[in-house]
């Protein structure tokens, strides 16, 4: 995913940590932060990088992971 500011990669951490505890997806593991721009949320069968702009031109996991086949896009 990614966001523009800080807070809103808080807010769709926020969000989605919820939304998983909801729906008894437990949350296994967390890194990073909101202002540090990047935020991994590991959930054991879907892992969930959250970007800021800047952070997601330096990881490039687009490149990293171009070859490997789509499961699902959410656009």
């Amino acid at each position: 995913m990614s966001a523009e500011s800080a807070r809103q990669i808080q807010a769709l951490e926020e969000d989605l940590a919820h939304a998983m505890k909801e729906a008894r997806v437990r949350l296994h593991h967390r890194e990073g932060s909101s202002t540090g721009g990047w935020v991994l949320l590991d959930f054991s069968d879907v892992v969930v990088h959250i970007f800021g702009p800047t952070e997601r031109e330096f990881y490039g996991l687009e490149r990293l992971w171009a070859r490997a086949p789509q499961v699902v896009r959410v656009l």
